[in-house]
């Protein structure tokens, strides 16, 4: 599972460096070379994602005790991917204003204006789409805690389970060593009866001896 993880570690490492190489490179072109290249860097982000998405899937079946130092690497690689992202809008607002300046004949203080303006909203969407990953780094480490406690859950309720069937088998061989007492009991006693008897019936026995040998003398 781990070897998984640290193959699209990988990719996305070289995939990432590429990126970062090419966004650099997007304010110095110009014209057809210019759209193609940021045409490239679109699709290349788009491969980091799902890149991101599969990580984070071989992430969720790692065993919760091994989990702690890959959702770690997970965070550094989403701070990274949303700063790549924030880079790339950047450099499109850049191009988009001049091939708006080409197409418009627009002076340089409308230009310098509107950069402004969008580079504002940008840093307002970089802000939102921060909290939103931190709510949602928040919901899965919640569902982490979340599945550990069902399995530590599940752990007692075996052991409860196991602890009545062993009251259940101590509570039959109580029962089964009662009985046995209870009958070796009733032997005891039935055979303290019969010697009584028996004594009773040998005394009476002497004595009618006795009697009548005294009575023929």
């Amino acid at each position: 599972m781990s070897s998984d993880f640290e193959s699209y570690e990988q990719d996305f490492a070289v995939l990432t460096a590429e990126v970062t190489g090419r966004i650099g490179k997007v304010p110095k072109l110009v014209g057809d070379e210019k759209k193609q290249m940021v045409a490239n860097v679109e699709k290349q982000l788009e491969e980091a994602r799902e890149l991101l998405e599969q990580m984070e899937l071989e992430v969720r079946e790692i065993p919760p005790q091994s989990r702690g130092m890959y959702s770690s690497r997970m965070r550094s690689y989403k701070q990274e991917m949303g700063k790549l992202e924030a880079d790339f809008k950047r450099s499109r607002i850049a191009y988009s204003d001049e091939v708006r300046n080409e197409l418009l004949g627009d002076d340089g203080n409308s230009s310098e204006n509107q950069r402004a303006h969008l580079l504002d909203n940008t840093e307002r969407l970089e802000r939102s789409s921060r909290r939103l990953e931190a709510g949602y780094q928040i919901a899965v480490e919640t569902e982490q805690i979340g599945q550990e406690m069902l399995e530590n859950l599940s752990h007692d309720r075996e052991k409860i389970q196991r602890a009545r069937e062993r009251l259940r088998e101590t509570d039959a061989n109580l029962g089964k060593s009662s009985r046995i007492l209870t009958g070796m009991l009733r032997r005891i006693i039935q055979n303290r009866i019969l010697i009584v008897v028996l004594a009773v019936i040998i005394i009476f026995t002497i004595l009618m001896a006795i009697y009548f040998s005294v009575r023929g003398h």
